[in-house]
């Protein structure tokens, strides 16, 4: 078996993984994925009861268990590059012996579901909806480390096709949703009135995103021209900061993933949601009742 060195691998003295600070015996198979730290205790309030409390850096994790069920919930901070740290360690926690520092033989597949919040880049997805991300476009710089070949990844051409489009000069990568868990969101009743799109993940808030304060962007349409570009047969129809890394390493790893996205600002009309907390907790807790 694969063997992992300390410095490839850190573990904490206490036997927990380096960032997250969760010891093997303590993670769950479903987990809810947050990015705000104080939005956990919002997830969690609606457990049925909490055993663990951890928190290190921007990374807060609660388990404890739900309708007989053990479940957890973990945020990761803003961004692509935060998502690769919890991915990565998570995937660590389920899959390798931390004792002996070898893969295990026997894989463990975690179903995560990201709760968020977004911007529409349509104009017809309006303010408080609720959209589903059926697939991610990642545009962080993942892609020039790892190779997300896999059946749940986009196809390449249709990526390069749409960067020559809107004039986009870097590299970028393409995965998908879990289709188990969107067919399982899709069937219940709040879910069913979801929007299902293609989400554009972005490596900032500002340039990348389409906005401009003092510095100027190199690509002054850019979010205009997303709205615009077809990836293969489909429209961008948000924007926001970890789906495509948190796809494109669940599909790697073989883990279930799914993104669901509290629609608090329409970027082409230009307005935002008068009650933003309102979506987000309403969105909280139709995800929780799922599993409850």
């Amino acid at each position: 078996m694969t063997y992992f060195s300390p410095t490839d691998l850190i573990i904490n003295p206490d036997g927990s993984s380096y960032h997250l600070n969760i010891r093997p015996e303590q993670l769950c198979d479903t987990i809810f994925m947050v990015g705000d730290p104080e939005r956990v205790e919002k997830v969690s309030c609606h457990f049925d009861r909490i055993d663990f409390k951890i928190h290190k850096r921007e990374f807060v994790s609660h388990f404890g268990e739900l309708a007989g069920k053990p479940i957890g919930v973990i945020s990761s901070g803003i961004g692509a590059d935060n998502v690769e740290i919890v991915m990565n360690e998570l995937d660590a926690l389920a899959n390798i012996d931390f004792e002996t520092r070898e893969e295990k033989s026997q894989k463990r597949s975690l179903h995560l579901i990201r709760i968020g919040t977004s911007g529409s880049i349509q104009e017809d997805i309006p303010v408080d909806s609720v959209l589903i991300s059926e697939a991610a476009i990642g545009f962080d710089n993942l892609a020039q480390f790892y190779h997300f070949s896999s059946d749940k990844s986009l196809l390449q051409n249709d990526l390069d096709q749409f960067c020559q489009q809107i004039g986009y000069p870097l590299p970028i990568y393409g995965a998908k949703a879990s289709s188990q868990l969107v067919h399982r969101f899709s069937q219940d009743a709040y879910f069913r009135d979801a929007f299902l799109g293609t989400t554009l993940t972005a490596p900032g808030f500002y340039a990348p995103q389409g906005r401009t304060v003092r510095m100027e962007s190199i690509l002054p349409d850019f979010l205009k021209d997303c709205s615009v570009t077809l990836v293969g047969k489909s429209k961008i129809t948000n924007i926001e900061m970890e789906t495509s890394a948190y796809y494109a390493f669940s599909g790697v790893l073989g883990h279930e993933m799914i993104s669901l996205n509290a629609i608090l600002a329409n970027r082409i009309t230009h307005q935002f949601s008068i009650n933003p907390e309102k979506q987000i907790s309403q969105l909280i807790e139709k995800a929780i009742a799922l599993f409850s």
